[in-house]
């Protein structure tokens, strides 16, 4: 009698434990990125565009990197748009960054001498970067730098000026384009 005491015990603790009400958590999968296509364009009409293509993504074939032209001392406003083609139809990343821009940020930089400025914010007012300013204060040829971080500490020393020194996070994106300025 004693014996089918502890086995109900057992069975009931056993049952108490071991169900569980919740879904266990999923992590969250970071967003693939095979396209990255940055538009600008002066206040003539002037456009240029520098897009990076990988479409195997990393490990396969090398990506393709399109850069351009600028003028010295022209401001060209500038867009991004980001997808995922390795899907069909493509998916567009640029929307999850627009609805998680909180958690996003681009940094720019250039091996030329110029003013990049960020012309659109998220939702707590700290730079995102998908619209973008940039000119150019002299010529040559050189790299501009564009990288996109998920979740940087956008309140760190000069991440809001587009330092990325501090802004910790991950990077979802980094491309080098060639560029020259005349």
């Amino acid at each position: 009698m004693k014996s089918m005491y502890y086995i109900g015990i057992f069975l009931l603790c056993f049952c108490l434990f071991s169900c569980d009400d919740e879904e266990p958590m999923e992590p969250m999968e970071e967003e693939l990125i095979t396209t990255l296509i940055y538009d600008l364009e002066d206040d003539q009409g002037n456009t240029v565009q520098l897009k990076f293509e990988d479409l195997d993504g990393d490990g396969g074939n090398d990506p393709i990197i399109t850069g351009g032209t600028f003028q010295e001392g022209v401001t060209y406003t500038g867009s991004m748009s980001l997808l995922n083609e390795s899907e069909t139809p493509a998916e567009d990343i640029t929307e999850e960054i627009e609805e998680e821009d909180d958690e996003h940020q681009f940094f720019f930089s250039s091996t030329i001498a110029g003013t990049i400025s960020y012309l659109d914010a998220d939702g707590n007012g700290n730079p995102l970067g998908l619209s973008s300013s940039i000119a150019f204060s002299e010529t040559g040829d050189g790299t501009l730098r564009v990288i996109l971080r998920h979740e940087p500490e956008k309140g760190a020393t000069n991440v809001a000026q587009g330092d990325i020194t501090n802004a910790g996070g991950e990077t979802d994106i980094e491309v080098s384009f060639p560029i020259t300025v005349e």
